[in-house]
C-alpha cells in the first residue's frame, strides 16, 4: 500500500450493552459517514491524497476481531466500497463484558500492522460503557501516545450519562485528542460524521 496522510483504526464496542439494533445503527452511521461528500473530500485533501482505514470490533477480554481490514481510501469509489464493507460487516466477537483497555490494545496492534506508511496514526474509539474487565484503558492509552498515536472517543450516553467524563479521563490522548458525545444511538450517525471530519481534517472547518 502506498503512503497515506492518516492511518485510522475504527475501534467499535460490540459488548453486551450494544444490542442488535444499536450495533446496526453504529455500523450504519460509520458507513453513511464514508459516503458523505465532505468526508470524501477531507480524506483526499492531504498532501498524499489518501488515508488508510480499518475497523476493529471488541467486547470482553480476548474478544477482538478485525471486521474490515486496512483499505486505502483515495476518492469516492474507494470510500463507497469501504462504506459497503462496513454496512455488511458481521459481528465477529461475542457479546460480553466491556474490556475497553483490551480493545484499545488490539487497536494499537492493528495500527502498528498498517501496510501503509502514514503521516498520522489515529484510533477512533466508540462505545456506550466504561471499562469493566481486563487491562484498564489509561495505561494502554499512555502506551499509544508514547508511540505517536492520537486516541479520540465518541461516548454514546444512553447507558451511562457520565461516560464522556470517563473517556476524557481514561481513553483519549495524543496531539489534538478529543472526546465527543451522542445522546443515544439515533444520534450516532450525525456525531460520527462530525468526529471523522475532525479526525481526518485534523481540526479543519466542518462542512
Amino acid at each position: 500500500m502506498e503512503k497515506v496522510d492518516l492511518a485510522l483504526c475504527l475501534a467499535v464496542d460490540a459488548s453486551s450493552s450494544v444490542d442488535f439494533d444499536e450495533f446496526g445503527l453504529m455500523l450504519g452511521g460509520y458507513a453513511a459517514a464514508f459516503r458523505d461528500e465532505s468526508v470524501i473530500a477531507a480524506l483526499m485533501a492531504g498532501p498524499r491524497g489518501a488515508i488508510a482505514a480499518a475497523m476493529l470490533l471488541w467486547s470482553g477480554a480476548g474478544a477482538q476481531a478485525v471486521a474490515v481490514p486496512w483499505t486505502r481510501l483515495e476518492g469516492e469509489a474507494t470510500a463507497r466500497a469501504f462504506a459497503e464493507a462496513l454496512d455488511n460487516a458481521p459481528r465477529l466477537v461475542p457479546a460480553g463484558a466491556t474490556a475497553l483497555g483490551e480493545g484499545m490494545a488490539a487497536g494499537l496492534a492493528l495500527l502498528a500492522a498498517c501496510p501503509a506508511e502514514a503521516t498520522r496514526l489515529v484510533m477512533d474509539v466508540s462505545g456506550d460503557g466504561r471499562h469493566n474487565q481486563g487491562r484498564p484503558p489509561a495505561p494502554v492509552r499512555d502506551i499509544g501516545v508514547a508511540a505517536g498515536v492520537t486516541i479520540n472517543a465518541l461516548a454514546v450516553l444512553d447507558e451511562e450519562p457520565d461516560l464522556l467524563e470517563h473517556y476524557r479521563a481514561e481513553v483519549i490522548g495524543g496531539p489534538g485528542a478529543f472526546a465527543m458525545e451522542a445522546p443515544d444511538y439515533a444520534a450516532f450517525a450525525v456525531a460520527i460524521r462530525e468526529k471523522l471530519l475532525r479526525e481526518i481534517a485534523r481540526g479543519a472547518a466542518i462542512a
